[in-house]
């Protein structure tokens, strides 16, 4: 196999959403306030839990991570995107799309691998309290943490080295508004075999084995509710994961409705248009999904906004 010669490619062309010019302004805006509001509302909920003494426990420890994946996750599409769009340009150099690709399936597998943790955390604190101190210690917690991180680093670099090896020909077009994995691959002249094996088969492994934990998390979580005899200690229980639990939905529902849609229809700008699901509007959605059902955090987050408006009187006393 010849090696990618990678001088002769000069950019790719990213097609977006729509080549409508009449439409521009209004994705420009619909994505610059999704963008506002999933950058404003993470950033809260990590500073909200790292002025808290209170939420300084497993359970947030891993939520204001997920905060700072969802906003790095965004970050990797959405500004080129605008930046596109403000230029009135489509035009991605081929270093910037290796690396904006990089980044995006590194934090989506960071994602992924949160989510478990956050639903094994949830298993331990119902179904075993009383361990939970000892087995949820902080060195545990970040071992947990620094292993999704080398997981995730290898997942990408695995990918992004396959897909340097490749050859491109002068049709770049990419039919989406970021540097989707599977699109690029698809634009290679040369044999993608090893690339085609290696992406279904560590997805198949980072989906499969991570959604398995979490199903079985809330396997042993609803076996347990049912056995408890009252009604206001089944909704207790319940209510210290429902959060996490339409987060998961969301997360993994709208990214195997978008991948299993793109399995049966082959129009591609169908499925970057269904994408902006699971890339944008669910981070966006997350903050509100964990601040309007926390008690918690919206105290802590009461607290963040007092404390910040006492500042700013003091100072201009």
């Amino acid at each position: 196999m010849e090696p990618g010669n990678h001088t002769q490619i000069p950019e790719f062309i990213l097609l977006g959403l729509s080549e409508e010019a009449e439409l521009q302004p209004l994705l420009f805006g619909l994505f610059l306030s999704m963008y506002l509001v999933t950058f404003t509302g993470n950033l809260l909920i990590i500073l909200a839990i790292a002025t808290d003494s209170h939420l300084h426990t497993p359970m947030y420890f891993f939520l204001s991570n997920l905060s700072f994946a969802d906003i790095c996750f965004t970050s990797t599409t959405v500004p080129k995107m605008l930046m596109n769009i403000q230029m009135q340009t489509r035009v991605i150099t081929y270093e910037d799309c290796i690396t904006q690709m990089y980044f995006f399936m590194l934090f989506l597998a960071f994602d992924n691998f949160l989510l478990t943790l956050m639903a094994y955390d949830r298993f331990v604190a119902i179904c075993h309290p009383l361990h939970y101190p000892v087995i949820m210690n902080p060195r545990f917690c970040g071992l947990l943490l620094l292993t999704s991180w080398v997981l995730s680093l290898l997942d990408s670099l695995l990918n992004g080295l396959l897909v340097l090896r490749l050859s491109f020909g002068t049709e770049l077009e990419i039919s989406h508004f970021f540097c989707e994995l599977n699109q690029v691959i698809q634009l290679a002249c040369s044999d993608t075999f090893l690339n085609v094996l290696v992406m279904y088969l560590v997805s198949g492994l980072l989906g499969v084995i991570p959604l398995s934990g979490i199903l079985f998390s809330y396997m042993k979580i609803v076996s347990l509710i049912l056995k408890i005899s009252s009604a206001g200690g089944k909704y207790k229980a319940f209510s210290t994961c429902g959060s996490h639990l339409s987060v998961v939905s969301l997360f993994y529902g709208t990214g195997l409705g978008v991948y299993l849609s793109s399995a049966a229809i082959e129009n591609s700008r169908a499925t970057a248009i269904a994408s902006v699901m699971y890339t944008v509007a669910t981070p966006m959605l997350n903050p509100f999904i964990y601040s309007l059902r926390n008690k918690d955090i919206k105290q802590a987050l009461r607290k963040l906004f007092s404390s910040r408006t006492s500042y700013i009187t003091e100072s201009h006393l």
